[in-house]
């Protein structure tokens, strides 16, 4: 008796089915509408404006007692 391996063990994917599940898991993805993208958008450009503000203030605070010393 010939004893199966794990190459000959395994399915071998068609092209045909592969595009089914392409499909299939395409059909599951979510896209933000616009509402949604506008909501992301200005939670992004305000961290980043705050975290920019905030960083240049302790830039400034160093650089004020740098030069105290």
């Amino acid at each position: 008796m010939k004893k199966n391996t794990k190459k000959e063990s395994k399915k071998v994917v068609k092209k045909d089915n592969l595009f089914v599940q392409i499909k299939k898991e395409m059909s599951k993805v979510h896209f933000p509408n616009k509402t949604d993208m506008i909501k992301y958008s200005v939670a992004t450009i305000s961290f980043v404006i705050f975290f920019g503000i905030y960083f240049y203030l302790i830039q400034l605070v160093m650089a004020f007692i740098k030069s105290i010393i």
